[in-house]
């Protein structure tokens, strides 16, 4: 799994997803290390579970710190260690490609790791973009997007989203909709949900 970039340097992101399928609980953090925010460390947690019995084997839990080296305000490369509930420990390698400005966020993380559970080594790539839209000093509306494709030995895939939120943000807190379709094992096995979604940044 992957994570994201921000436009702050400094900052915690708390995101609630509810739709008719599942219902999924995310936090991202991202605090520098030193003043010239050379060096960082990004936490994501997360938690998803699905509503229908049958569909509670795909209920997924995950935490990964990762320390980034800030080469430039572009381009940063990094160490971390990954726990899921699916597939155990993992050791991992990320470069992060991050193009911004006032109002859009364009991010992509390949990823090269090697999972304990499958003995094996996978190749990842995670993206997200953010398009801000002002109306007035203190309402605006976003368009948020977050994509993710994970191969093992770099052949078989293994598991992919697509995560969708359009809504409207007043003073920092954002609400609006949302879409998720989820792809799991090497012959896909779908799901999708659609739903609402309250995110803050701190």
């Amino acid at each position: 799994m992957g994570f994201v970039g921000a436009l702050q340097a400094q900052f915690a992101q708390l995101e609630l997803f509810s739709g008719f399928e599942k219902t999924d609980f995310t936090l991202f953090s991202n605090y520098s290390i030193d003043s010239n925010n050379t060096v960082s460390i990004a936490t994501l947690a997360f938690f998803q579970k699905f509503r229908e019995k049958e569909n509670q084997i795909f209920d997924e839990v995950g935490v990964q710190p990762t320390l980034f080296w800030n080469i430039n305000e572009n381009f940063s490369l990094g160490p971390s260690l990954y726990y899921n509930s699916f597939g155990g420990f993992s050791e991992r390698l990320s470069g992060k490609f991050t193009l911004k400005t006032s109002s859009t966020l364009l991010v992509v993380i390949p990823t090269v790791a090697y999972s304990e559970k499958k003995d094996a080594g996978l190749g990842e790539i995670f993206a997200q973009f953010q398009i801000q839209i002002p109306l007035s000093k203190t309402i605006s509306l976003w368009l948020n997007g977050q994509f993710l494709t994970v191969w093992d030995k770099l052949k078989s895939h293994s598991r992919s989203f697509q995560q969708l939120r359009f809504g409207t943000s007043y003073k920092g807190h954002q609400l609006g909709l949302g879409v998720d379709f989820d792809q799991y094992g090497s012959k896909p096995i779908q799901k999708s949900s659609f739903g609402l979604y309250y995110r803050k940044t701190f």
